[in-house]
């Protein structure tokens, strides 16, 4: 396995360090590519490039280009998008929606529930583990090599459509169009209350809530906390005390949807993490509780779905654009939203 995962991973997902390094005092003036493939056994300087045009390589904690030359005490660290295993990945026989697949890489569609890498007391049943099994005949593929997999991800409980590289060129080659913006990417939501304006963009910094790790928060756009979002969204259709949103990503930041919908005023439904699994628009009756609990019941998640994918391909060159239908359990709390509507909003 090559010592640098140069995956071009959108950085704009959690970065976890990989490596670090920091320059001699008498360090002279060495470009950067350089000087890690001196201390990187069996990474190449090509690949080193590519991991620092991702902007996976940071010195003094800000990411640079290949040319950049190492000075004395530049603390040098290599980010991921994910934590490095430490284990190795065994492949289980998981079902996969695949979408679309050809000899460098597939598009599937992930259930909700499905967490997509190991680690943090998910180390099997992981969306990796069902790709190994998929993929176990294919001699080229190593589950274990960071070069070749998941490009992106989404969150456990949030469905939809994710693509997977089954080559390092891949890889590469899609995860820089993640990194420069370039993919397609749009979400379905349902939120609490009807946003207003109705369709607009929400820009906020994105980062760790200092008060509760397992949350993100939104800072000002000016702030130096968190890391620069941008969401885009347009309400599709309202049922009076709940909106269906579409969302599409300018940036990727972790929970960025989740954060910036709950930043405006309206969580995503059932959304438990971000304050959206309570009653906060409508009625105080009886009768009103019991349809938001079956509602609840019926889809236990965040109300969140990745509805397209759109890229290019990364050896033909072809626009690439795939759709997702709604998943049963979120198109079943849609369609009770739309009967309580006609019934009790537009009546």
């Amino acid at each position: 396995m090559n010592e640098l995962d140069a995956s071009v991973e959108e950085p704009a997902e959690e970065l976890y360090e990989h490596f670090h390094f920091v320059a001699d005092k008498g360090q002279q003036l060495l470009r950067i590519d350089k000087f890690l493939v001196a201390r990187m056994e069996r990474s190449s300087r090509n690949r080193i490039q590519q991991a620092a045009d991702a902007g996976c390589i940071l010195v003094n904690g800000k990411p640079v280009k290949s040319n950049y030359r190492v000075k004395p005490l530049d603390e040098i660290s290599i980010v991921m998008d994910r934590p490095r295993y430490d284990f190795e990945i065994i492949a289980q026989d998981i079902p996969l929606d695949i979408v679309y697949e050809d000899d460098t890489l597939l598009v599937v569609n992930k259930p909700a529930g499905m967490v997509v890498h190991p680690g943090h007391g998910n180390y099997d049943g992981t969306l990796v583990n069902a790709l190994a099994w998929h993929l176990r005949n294919n001699p080229n593929y190593d589950v274990n090599d960071p070069r070749l997999g998941l490009v992106h991800r989404i969150d456990k409980d949030t469905s939809g459509l994710l693509v997977v590289a089954k080559t390092p060129d891949a890889k590469t080659h899609l995860g820089k169009q993640f990194f420069d913006k370039t993919t397609r990417r749009e979400y379905l939501a349902l939120v609490w209350g009807k946003p207003q304006p109705e369709q607009g963009t929400i820009v906020g910094n994105i980062g760790r809530n200092p008060s509760d790790r397992l949350q993100m928060a939104v800072f000002p756009p000016d702030s130096d906390e968190g890391k620069h979002a941008v969401t885009h969204y347009n309400t599709v259709e309202s049922f009076g005390y709940t909106s269906l949103v579409k969302c599409v990503l300018e940036t990727g930041r972790t929970h960025q949807i989740r954060a910036h919908m709950r930043h405006i005023g309206h969580p995503l439904f059932a959304d438990e993490r971000y304050g959206g699994m309570q009653i906060l628009r409508g009625e105080r009756t009886a009768k009103y509780t019991q349809f938001i609990n079956n509602c609840f019941k019926s889809c236990p998640r965040q109300a969140l779905h990745a509805r397209t994918l759109g890229f290019t391909h990364p050896v033909t060159g072809k626009a690439m654009d795939f759709e997702a239908p709604i998943p049963e359990d979120m198109m079943e709390l849609i369609e009770r939203w739309r009967r309580f509507s006609d019934v009790n909003v537009k009546s």
